[in-house]
């Protein structure tokens, strides 16, 4: 089943938006179907469409959801709109990174040496939301209320430091992150079935 948290009725005068953290395995199908969705969108323009379903296979697949959710290090969190249905969602890591160039990064970072020490590290793995429910003005915002409850949620885990990378050609990505209080502390590389992106590291201090 999934663990629901408040509504998140402050963001907007057109609906609500609900996040629940999601911890009955079997429910892993529904967040896999978004994310065959909006993973795609937000690939870099020159990326094979065989490469972009090879990797939703490999990571995606309604059986990794179910084995995220069931580890203890993974967290799953939904966002619903008022008739209940998935909308987005995000994947946290509570756990150190193992890439050297992330080590590296939040090392160099205001903090991070003591929170990759204390161990008290989460990582924003992944976090998307349907195409068709981007608010405009004045409506709810799921991509805001889902990172709210990511910090949330890190916090309450102990997590002094959070992380999460985006490609580097996703600029519309780097903007948002940016106005949710991260900034870029080093860059990565991402194998996507053989073919290496570069992302930038982007994170952020969170406190008790």
């Amino acid at each position: 089943m999934a663990r629901p948290g408040r509504p998140h009725d402050d963001l907007g005068q057109n609906g609500t938006v609900n996040i629940e953290t999601v911890t009955d395995p079997t429910e892993a199908a529904e967040v896999a179907a978004v994310a065959a969705v909006t993973f795609p969108l937000a690939c870099p323009p020159h990326s094979k469409p065989e490469n972009i379903t090879a990797h939703i296979a490999a990571h995606l697949s309604e059986a990794k959801f179910a084995c995220y959710i069931a580890d203890d290090t993974h967290e799953v969190l939904v966002a619903r709109d008022d008739e209940g249905g998935v909308v987005g969602y995000a994947l946290l890591v509570h756990a150190n990174p193992a890439d050297p160039d992330v080590i590296k990064a939040i090392r160099a970072a205001e903090c991070g040496r003591d929170a990759l020490e204390s161990k008290n590290v989460t990582e924003v793995s992944k976090m998307y939301v349907l195409p068709d429910h981007h608010a405009s003005r004045g409506q709810a915002r799921p991509s805001h209320a889902l990172m709210e409850a990511s910090l949330d949620t890190a916090r309450t885990r102990g997590a002094h430091y959070v992380w999460l990378g985006v490609n580097s050609e996703n600029e519309r990505a780097q903007k948002y992150y940016r106005k949710m209080g991260f900034a870029q502390i080093g860059t990565k590389t991402f194998n996507m079935n053989g073919v290496v992106e570069h992302d930038h590291v982007m994170g952020r201090l969170i406190r008790p």
